[in-house]
């Protein structure tokens, strides 16, 4: 293996999370394939995160998709609106600011008592789901312009991209697991994936004066498989208890692994 194939992106406060080049596992020889899956493995078995690069999500599309991204949380409220998310059982749709308040916490009570101390989540979403789901439809501007038809073709070629490459992801877990490579396939390749696009506005410091506490998201876990951050701003709970920051490296993805693929192998939090 090129000794460049793993190093290491955030080593801080015990916290060793590892850059991962994932092209050593995509067309490595067999060893290579195998010591580049184990060091995935052991990322999320140790961290919980791994930071994949050279992964083949062309940067063009990223950048495309950012861009759809931002001209659609500038449309007006009122038509963001007649969006908006609907159920749990769709998880399609726009999220308002102030709607949600990411936890971890199931208790009723509980959650409002986070609320109240640490405010309601400061940014929007929309999330976009498989097209074509029955009974589930995604929420789309196309109703509105040609920029709304512009902004669905490419969240769904988005979309289709991220599924490819989340296959091969789960090949490598496969491989560093020990079972076979295609084991994960008839679970993922179906694309029943989330394409969440999230924005935070601008908001003013007297808030932040008001309540310290105040929080943009709040400490969690993520109920799926695995999340991927393309944007930056996550941090990371050391074994010693401290957030550190996940600091963005150029054209890397930061993959979380979460409760459901902990399952799999044991939870490191």
């Amino acid at each position: 293996m090129e000794p460049s194939a793993i190093s290491s992106a955030v080593s801080s406060d015990s916290l060793e999370i590892p850059l991962i080049d994932f092209s050593a596992f995509v067309s490595g020889d067999a060893t290579t394939r195998r010591t580049t899956a184990r060091a995935l493995l052991e990322g999320f078995q140790s961290a919980g995160f791994i930071y994949l690069r050279n992964h083949g999500v062309p940067r063009a599309d990223v950048q495309a998709t950012f861009a759809e991204s931002q001209k659609f949380f500038k449309r007006p409220q009122a038509q963001k609106e007649l969006m908006c998310w609907t159920t749990p059982e769709a998880n399609r749709g726009y999220s308002q600011p102030g709607r949600e308040k990411t936890t971890d916490l199931t208790d009723a009570a509980d959650i409002e008592a986070k609320r109240a101390e640490e405010g309601a989540d400061l940014k929007e979403s929309m999330e976009i789901g498989r097209e074509g789901e029955p009974d589930h439809p995604n929420q789309w501007p196309d109703q509105f312009d040609e920029d709304g038809k512009v902004f669905k073709k490419q969240m769904l070629a988005f979309h289709d991209t991220c599924k490819e490459l989340h296959v091969k992801v789960m090949s490598a877990i496969a491989v560093g697991l020990g079972i076979d490579e295609h084991y994960f396939d008839s679970f993922c390749d179906g694309g029943d994936n989330t394409l969440r696009l999230l924005h935070y506005p601008e908001v003013r410091h007297e808030v932040f004066v008001k309540n310290e506490n105040q929080v943009r998201a709040g400490a969690h876990t993520d109920y799926g498989n695995e999340t991927w951050d393309m944007a930056g701003g996550l941090q990371v709970l050391s074994p010693n208890k401290n957030f550190i920051d996940a600091t963005p490296i150029e054209d890397a993805i930061v993959v979380n692994a979460a409760d459901l693929l902990a399952r799999w192998y044991g939870d490191p939090r």
